[in-house]
């Protein structure tokens, strides 16, 4: 038993120093971001499903809005209240294309870029549970949270924090960037790189440095998805 304990010991060990090493081997400059947005049925991610996924990809500080992507997903699920929210009743998503497609055109995304989510957690346990149930082959990426960047920057400044205080539209407004559309997820996807951008400027993060500057944040993890 104690020796299986070192061992998993030494093997997290070296997972955190390999994903260190990882980070610090990528300069801001030179590495590509792709900002993800998904709109899913609700926010409980063990039973949500996705109805539209939104991605837009930046580097250098620069976006490229021919990246941006948008797919409307089918499905039959209960949508609750969520087309108040995104506009997307059940007509539009009946005309949408299979989960299966949708995911397949973020594979080509993982493997090349680091991935933004504002609130990584929900998105990333919704892609989860539809890479299974799309049968995906297993990826592991690596995420920057911006909700966390704020988190990390406002509890610096506050003891207790105000209430919706990280809210994309409201961390927005704390850096003074232009108001936007939310809650359409191509939106949502090139503001979150607005922010990103914005967030390392707030942060002193220099384009030369390394990726590993942002390791304090908390705000980096790597995840598997599927």
């Amino acid at each position: 038993m104690m020796k299986q304990c070192i061992q998993a010991f030494a093997s997290a060990m070296f997972g955190r120093n390999k994903f260190r090493h990882d980070l610090r081997s990528k300069r801001v400059r030179d590495t590509s971001f792709a900002a993800l947005d998904l709109e899913l049925t609700s926010l409980d991610a063990s039973t949500s499903q996705i109805t539209s996924i939104g991605y837009v990809v930046g580097k250098a500080g620069r976006i490229s809005l021919s990246s941006g992507g948008y797919h409307i997903i089918k499905t039959n699920a209960d949508l609750g209240q969520s087309p108040v929210i995104h506009g997307l009743t059940q007509d539009i998503l009946s005309e949408g294309e299979d989960l299966k497609d949708g995911l397949t055109a973020l594979l080509r995304l993982c493997d090349k870029h680091i991935l933004l989510f504002h609130n990584a957690r929900l998105d990333l346990m919704a892609l989860n549970s539809a890479f299974k149930r799309c049968q995906l082959p297993q990826i592991e990426i690596t995420y920057i949270d911006t909700l966390q960047l704020a988190l990390y920057q406002l509890n610096k400044q506050h003891q207790v924090l105000p209430n919706n205080s990280a809210t994309l539209t409201v961390c927005r407004q704390r850096l003074d960037l232009p108001a936007f559309p939310a809650h359409n997820a191509l939106d949502d996807a090139l503001a979150t790189l607005q922010l990103f951008f914005a967030q390392l400027n707030e942060l002193g993060i220099t384009p030369d440095d390394s990726l590993e500057a942002l390791l304090h944040t908390k705000a980096v993890g790597k995840y598997q998805l599927g």
